[in-house]
């Protein structure tokens, strides 16, 4: 879709989330920052460029993008996404030690 010309922030998170599941953290937060880029408001690809942000084990970035996610979550009334994003916040507080 992506190479067809139909860059949309749902290609982008749909493909991330495929990386993401596959392992390629670093392939999926590419898409996934490409995702919220597109589409600032997409409470479920903040979740998840957190959460490959996370696995990744760059745990700096994480806690920033966790911060802006759960913040946008919150404007939209998304109050699930924003407490799961704070579950993988303090993921990112307990593995800084």
């Amino acid at each position: 879709m992506i190479d067809a010309g139909r860059d949309t922030p749902l290609a982008r998170f749909t493909l991330g989330e495929l990386l993401h599941r596959e392992g390629d953290h670093d392939a999926a937060i590419a898409h996934l920052a490409q995702a919220v880029a597109q589409d600032g408001q997409y409470s479920a690809a903040w979740k998840l460029y957190g959460r490959a942000l996370l696995d990744a084990g760059r745990l700096d970035e994480a806690d920033d993008i966790l911060a802006r996610g759960i913040a946008v979550a919150r404007d939209n009334g998304d109050n699930q996404a924003a407490r799961e994003m704070e579950v993988f916040a303090r993921r990112v507080a307990k593995q800084r030690g």
